[in-house]
């Protein structure tokens, strides 16, 4: 019986092989910048193409549920796909580059961080930005209708454990690009507060 952090591993280092630059995000991300709690899926921006689905899928196809179709679809559509690892049901969502405005800023500001969130001993993997944690988290937060306290848990986990050294020209650029600007300046208010980190999101 595998593990999720072998689950997680055996998808990264494909991506790896095959030369696919990837940052890891979602919940992942707001553990290592903020506080850790557990994941049941694991996130990851990637820079993968249509020419590298026929390897990707030869890959994992033995281990994980993968379809080539559904992949390529996903790719056209500029949105995410699954592969859902055979020995422990772990979902992992890959978010191409063009499923999201900040895609490829994931990529160039990603930092490689080591984590146990999925398991001992830790892993050393490229994490999204902190910032761009943030920015992603407060734009499912809106979408969501604003209703999750799980996701707003995490950003102000994130704001409190990370304070000033957070970008804040580059969260005040992009908030505004993404239409969250007024989520950011209401977590920033609150933090500035006092707020303590969450242990119990």
């Amino acid at each position: 019986m595998g593990s999720i952090r072998d689950a997680a591993l055996r998808v990264t280092s494909v991506l790896e092989s095959l030369g696919i630059a990837y940052a890891l995000g979602g919940s992942y991300a707001s553990s290592v910048h903020g506080v850790a709690r557990a994941t049941q899926d694991l996130d990851i921006i990637a820079a993968i193409s249509s020419a590298h689905v026929p390897r990707f899928v030869a890959a994992l196809e033995h281990d994980c549920y993968v379809e080539a179709e559904m992949i390529r679809n996903a790719l056209t559509e500029g949105r995410s796909f699954n592969v859902i690892d055979f020995a422990t049901g772990f979902k992992i969502d890959i978010f191409p580059v063009n499923a999201h405005q900040l895609g490829l800023q994931q990529i160039r500001r990603r930092r490689l961080a080591e984590s146990s969130v999925l398991g001992q001993p830790p892993a050393t993997l490229p994490v999204i930005s902190a910032e761009d944690t943030l920015l992603v988290k407060l734009r499912w937060y809106r979408d969501g209708g604003q209703a999750s306290e799980r996701q707003w848990n995490d950003v102000r986990n994130i704001a409190v454990v990370q304070g000033d050294r957070l970008d804040l020209e580059y969260l005040d650029e992009w908030s505004r690009e993404l239409g969250v600007h007024d989520l950011l300046a209401a977590l920033l208010a609150e933090t500035k507060k006092g707020g303590v980190p969450d242990h119990h999101a």
